[in-house]
């Protein structure tokens, strides 16, 4: 087993992981907004809080997909071959709402048609991700070749990948609701809001987590298997801990947004690392009337030298990557004031 096949297959997940903590919040808010904001005062005031920084955050699932191909091109043909119409649906989210963003401060006389589209935009992605990794873990039938030979989309819609759904979709709402919580106005409807919102979605969380973990003892470990046992415990039992921090911190009194925002944060990486730790070796698993066998980081691992280009790259991009990031953050940090959201 290649060392460096084995750093890009955690590498990959730590990309994954970034995308959805970062993206994951404003994609959450996405989804809250018409819950959430009631006039276009408070729908200037979402929009704003994540305006500064989702584009930049969704550099991240297009460099956890570059890598993919880079690293592990046998497991990229399979998974966006296979999920074809679930990744055009992405796709098709993402750019209606960026071009939401870009219109509605612009065209005032859409702006209900440009509500719709970001609320649509976001729900897609939230939603049909965690059906795709729910679908990766738990198994996809493949020939002989490694290919998909399902049913495109409907087959890939069972009860663990449609709760593994669920539990995405929730974990970004309650990012977006801690989110909102941190950068809206403080004397604010739309943090009332989301503070009210955000304990809800976290026991729902829970729960959901629960439901994913005993539909996976019951119906993938055993066709998959799990090597890292003792670290997918670890995470498992962090995310536990970060969601229960993220509760108490949201309902502690005074101002503990950003400890509630930072632990649900946590929570979502030890999720990642849960997922990482359940499948290796498997990059992709096959499910049991498949013809042919899991795909895994020695099997569909690129050349030594590939994978030493790409750690050489990636030792130079990523710094400049969290560089941006530190400089975004800190530059748009505070809360929303109402007089940045005047022009609009």
């Amino acid at each position: 087993m290649s060392v460096l096949a084995v750093l890009w297959f955690f590498l990959i997940f730590v990309l994954i992981a970034g995308y959805f903590i970062l993206d994951g919040f404003d994609l959450g808010a996405g989804v809250l907004y018409p819950f959430i904001a009631k006039n276009e005062t408070e729908q200037a005031i979402v929009r704003r809080s994540i305006g500064p920084v989702w584009d930049g955050n969704e550099v991240w699932l297009l460099t956890a997909g570059g890598a993919l191909f880079a690293a592990f091109p046998d497991a990229y043909a399979t998974t966006f071959s296979g999920f074809y119409l679930a990744v055009m649906l992405v796709l098709f989210g993402l750019i209606v709402r960026a071009v939401s963003f870009e219109f509605w401060a612009a065209d005032k006389k859409w702006r209900a048609v440009w509500n719709v589209c970001f609320f649509v935009g976001s729900l897609l992605p939230a939603l049909l991700l965690g059906v795709a990794v729910g679908n990766i873990m738990g198994g996809i039938p493949m020939d002989a070749n490694g290919d998909y030979m399902g049913v495109p989309l409907l087959g890939l819609i069972t009860p663990f990948t449609l709760s593994c759904g669920l539990l995405g979709l929730v974990m970004f709402l309650a990012a977006g609701a801690c989110w909102l919580s941190l950068k809206a106005p403080l004397d604010s409807e739309v943090r009332a809001r989301a503070r009210k919102l955000r304990f809800p979605l976290q026991v729902i969380a829970l729960v959901l987590f629960a439901v994913v973990s005993f539909l996976a003892i019951q119906q993938v470990l055993p066709n998959s298997g799990i090597t890292l046992f003792i670290p997918a415990v670890a995470f498992a039992v962090l995310f536990i801990i970060a969601l229960a921090l993220a509760m108490y911190f949201g309902e502690k009194k005074g101002c503990s947004d950003l400890y509630a925002f930072l632990s649900q944060s946590v929570g979502t990486f030890s999720l990642t690392g849960l997922l990482a730790c359940s499948m290796f070796p498997n990059l992709v698993v096959a499910s049991p009337d498949s013809i042919g066998s899991n795909i895994t980081l020695m099997s569909a691992g690129a050349s030594e030298l590939s994978l030493t280009c790409m750690t050489i790259i990636v030792c130079i991009g990523l710094p400049l990557v969290l560089i941006y990031h530190v400089v975004i953050y800190r530059t748009f940090r505070g809360r929303v004031d109402y007089a940045d959201i005047a022009e609009h």
